[in-house]
């Protein structure tokens, strides 16, 4: 017994030097070359980090959001993709419970949230991948007597009454609702739900040549499959054009600066957004959609990631 007692504090000696020299490059190097995560263990997650995006119903953002993850997760990181609403996506972003958004409408579509969540999340608003968005409320254009939203009003029973929204906590639907007081449309209510339900509901309509009117944005695929048209807005509640660019939480281009440069060169137009939305539609599986655009367009994603190895 008290020869044990005698090596204990050798043994244990021995045993802390042989973890330090298995930990002892545990430390990361935060710099421009290094997106590497390492758990306790020394050993990568998802080889190079693991990198959660919120992603709000929006075709869009479903569209662009599995895009990325199909190119990182072949560049050695673990995407996640976190369905959110998108007021919920700007909370979760300040309390670090995700890493990056990829949608923000600015200046004016998403300005209210921009204005609450700008201390406390990074908003990376002049590295912009979109440019030249549209947004209001559309009907098909067999709608012949409705150009404007002033043309809307003492017209509710043509449309039983109902806008088809998108989810309440989206900017869209508030500048809807400001909408409907702006232009005294009081007799429509607008109905919140998912952007797919939106399309749907839409596409129903088209099929049975019914009125219908609806929240819409662009870029979106239903204008390479509807005809629609944008009623004009004379009194600018939604804004004129704007760009999309994208955001994350505090310290993320520190984290994984790789990722952070391929968003800050990424850019998309009308046809490759468009036709990258178009796959993803026709797909059973949204990352299958997008797994065959990047499979198609592997020139414009080597542009955007030529950095990372």
């Amino acid at each position: 017994m008290n020869m044990m007692k005698k090596w204990l504090p050798v043994l244990g000696l021995g045993l802390l030097l042989i973890l330090a020299a298995c930990g002892g490059n545990n430390d990361t190097d935060q710099g421009e070359g290094n997106d590497n995560a390492t758990d306790n263990e020394g050993n990568t997650s998802g080889e190079k980090g693991t990198l959660q995006i919120g992603l709000n119903n929006w075709a869009e953002n479903v569209a662009v959001s599995n895009m990325w993850k199909v190119i990182l997760d072949d560049k050695g990181y673990n995407v996640e993709l976190k369905t959110v609403e998108k007021a919920a996506l700007y909370e979760a972003l300040k309390n670090d419970d995700l890493d990056v958004g990829l949608e923000v409408w600015l200046p004016h579509t998403d300005k209210p949230l921009y204005d609450s969540y700008k201390e406390d999340v990074a908003f990376h608003k002049d590295e912009t991948w979109f440019e030249g968005t549209e947004l209001g409320l559309y009907v098909p254009e067999y709608v012949e007597d409705i150009n404007s939203i002033p043309d809307l009003k003492g017209k509710a029973d043509k449309f039983g009454g109902n806008i088809v929204g998108i989810d309440a906590g989206s900017s869209l639907y508030g500048l809807t609702e400001d909408a409907i007081k702006e232009y005294g449309l009081e007799n429509y209510d607008q109905q919140s739900a998912s952007g797919p339900f939106m399309t749907a509901e839409l596409g129903n309509a088209i099929k049975d040549e019914e009125p219908i009117l609806v929240t819409l944005w662009k870029p979106h695929w239903v204008f390479a499959e509807y005809k629609v048209k944008l009623l004009k807005d004379p009194k600018g509640v939604y804004g004129e054009k704007e760009d999309i660019s994208w955001m994350s939480r505090q310290g993320f281009k520190e984290d994984m600066p790789k990722v952070a440069k391929a968003f800050k060169t990424w850019k998309m137009d009308d046809e490759s957004l468009g036709s990258l939305m178009n796959e993803v539609k026709k797909a059973d599986d949204p990352l299958e959609g997008a797994r065959t655009w990047v499979e198609n367009n592997q020139d414009l994603v080597d542009e955007w990631t030529s950095h990372i190895e």
